[in-house]
């Protein structure tokens, strides 16, 4: 195939997804919105698209039309000043990423024919629309899941609620992935997500993001947290079960939600948890043992102050380093009265920002 026929391949291509051939330049379209161009340029460079001259015929009608109706997003208070930047590019981000998990795909089945560049422009006509409509419909279910988890257990204008926040981190991942193939390491990590996100998803838990080797959820309750970072840590201990050996570190208190992500010093204990956690364990805070164990503050402030009169030992020595997990014996161990688990204070926590970290292992009772 000549240069000419691929490009016009390409340009087929990009006129099948953009509703025409490209015949504006961004004065243009600027121009026909009725907008300043500095803004409509700012848009689109927090959309993450290509910077073009002002000469560049790249522009089509859908662009003058989907200017519009963000200015009119604008209007109506939906885009504020205060947030348009990080909505936009969070719209941005999330969807550059699935266009090139789509087109690769795509790009990946076509290579097997004869003609891979005229089966891809097949493939776009034919698989794309309903991958839109299919991406429609999903977008459609969360927004009504969102709406009525927002209305039963949030303030509409509060971003900020109580909610439990775990991280699960795979075990020896720096290593392991050195000595795998690049197909698979990606077959392992998909392998990974798919199970703990089925997990989460199975106890009612809400995936926030994975990051490589983690994956990070929340959930409304400490107990569905606790049961979805168990399972998982079970399951990865288990030699028989293909699941990587991982850890996990959860934390419950007040969490602020924003566009999809979670902030706060909830998070940030359960990232240090999880970082002091030994491979196979869970490690909690003081939010979510209260919780289940039912324990008042003033009970555990006595607990831990019984506990830092005590005098220095090896243990407490070690207790900067990871090692530190596994420093309380058996007699600091206690079981909750209303689920099937048991805790096991930890002799000391100290973590980046967390001098002093109240922490325990969490573990079904011996037996079960």
């Amino acid at each position: 195939m000549s240069d000419s026929d691929f490009g016009e391949i390409i340009e087929s291509i990009e006129a099948f997804l953009l509703g025409g051939p490209p015949t504006l330049t961004r004065l243009e379209v600027a121009e026909q919105a009725g907008v300043p161009l500095e803004l409509a340029q700012e848009l689109w460079r927090q959309l993450g698209f290509a910077h073009v001259t002002d000469e560049t015929v790249a522009f089509t009608e859908s662009d003058v039309e989907a200017l519009q109706l963000t200015i009119d997003l604008m209007r109506m208070g939906i885009l504020p000043p205060e947030s348009q930047a990080a909505l936009v590019r969070t719209w941005g981000r999330s969807y550059a990423r699935l266009a090139e998990w789509q087109i690769s795909l795509l790009a990946g089945i076509a290579v097997d024919g004869p003609n891979p560049e005229v089966r891809l422009a097949e493939l776009a006509a034919g698989v794309l629309p309903r991958v839109e409509a299919l991406q429609s419909y999903v977008w459609r279910r969360h927004l009504s899941s969102a709406s009525n988890r927002l209305l039963t257990t949030g303030t509409p204008s509060n971003p900020e609620r109580e909610m439990a926040v775990c991280f699960v981190d795979i075990v020896g991942y720096t290593t392991r992935s050195k000595a795998l193939e690049e197909d698979a390491l990606v077959e392992w990590i998909e392998g990974f997500e798919q199970v703990a996100t089925g997990t989460v998803i199975d106890h009612g838990g809400r995936v926030i993001k994975t990051i490589g080797d983690e994956i990070l959820f929340t959930t409304d309750e400490p107990a569905a947290a606790v049961e979805i970072a168990l399972t998982l840590t079970e399951r990865g201990m288990d030699d028989e079960d293909p699941f990587p050996s991982v850890r996990a570190g959860i934390a419950y208190g007040l969490v602020v939600s924003r566009l999809g992500d979670v902030f706060g010093s909830t998070v940030n204990i359960a990232a240090r948890l999880t970082s002091v956690a030994k491979p196979g364990t869970v490690v909690v805070d003081r939010g979510v043992h209260d919780e289940l164990t039912g324990a008042s503050a003033e009970e555990t402030e006595t607990e831990t102050e019984a506990e830092e009169s005590e005098e220095p030992t090896e243990d407490d020595d070690a207790a900067d380093s990871a090692d530190a997990v596994d420093s309380a014996d058996d007699s600091d161990s206690e079981d909750s009265p209303e689920n099937d688990y048991r805790f096991r204070r930890l002799r000391r926590v100290s973590v980046k920002g967390y001098a002093r970290l109240e922490a325990w292992r969490l573990q079904r009772p011996k037996g079960d």
